[in-house]
């Protein structure tokens, strides 16, 4: 059976890693791969990303960094993205990889106009979420934890929009059959999340962000997290 691949874009900041692991081990661990049944390429360290047809899948994680940074190895993914779709290889990009998707696959990311979202938000299906193979079945209103300055500004030509927000009208899309990017991290437990606020919390208050309010809000999102398992088990039954 052929290995579901994690492009590793990024990692969470390193005092938590120490103790929690890193984005790709998030990532492996919600979609319940053992450690033979899963790959990790570290784009971000430059690492050279393998032929998409050798790979049952691939899911492209989060990252600290932005699409929009001037950096080659930012480009080389992108480029990769775009081969990985024609080459018909299904794809879950997770926040940056979501914004990634949509830039190297003809739509744009850039800086959010309304700035900052952080915490835990409701995602909100569209009528094509509700009978997409990859969400049909989720409430149609659902928690995601966010943690995000950048977003997909626009999608792709064609693509079809899945999920919304209040904040992100791009919560989720899919292009062709089986790529799909969603801006929230079904990866973030609420442990997670609350970390990122009290790391970033300077951010949020110079943004007008009610940070109080924001971290009484943050609660478990089971139905978030269970694309990840629904998205491995696409992959071997594809």
């Amino acid at each position: 059976m052929k290995k579901i691949l994690i492009v590793r874009t990024g990692g969470t900041f390193p005092e938590y890693r120490e103790k929690h692991k890193d984005f790709e081990h998030w990532t492996a661990e919600g979609m319940g791969l053992s450690d033979a049944m899963w790959h990790c390429v570290n784009v971000q360290a430059g690492e050279t990303l393998p032929e998409p047809e050798e790979f049952a899948g691939a899911a492209v994680t989060g990252s600290h960094d932005m699409v929009t940074d001037d950096a080659d190895w930012i480009r080389h993914a992108g480029d990769w993205v775009a081969r990985a779709v024609d080459a018909g290889l299904p794809l879950l990009g997770i926040c940056f990889g979501h914004q990634l998707m949509a830039d190297a696959l003809g739509g744009r990311a850039g800086y959010h106009p309304d700035g900052v979202e952080m915490g835990t938000a409701d995602v909100v299906l569209t009528e094509e979420g509700r009978k997409d193979v990859l969400l049909s079945g989720l409430p149609p209103v659902f928690k995601g934890h966010v943690t995000h300055s950048q977003t997909a500004l626009e999608l792709p030509p064609g693509a079809v929009l899945l999920a919304t927000g209040s904040h992100d009208p791009h919560q989720c899309f899919r292009v062709g059959r089986h790529a799909w990017g969603v801006q929230f991290h079904p990866e973030f437990d609420a442990a997670a999340i609350r970390y990122y606020l009290d790391r970033r919390e300077d951010i949020l208050r110079e943004a007008g962000r009610d940070v109080a309010a924001i971290r009484a809000a943050v609660c478990d999102t089971p139905e978030s997290a269970s694309l990840l398992e629904r998205f491995a088990v696409y992959c071997r039954d594809r």
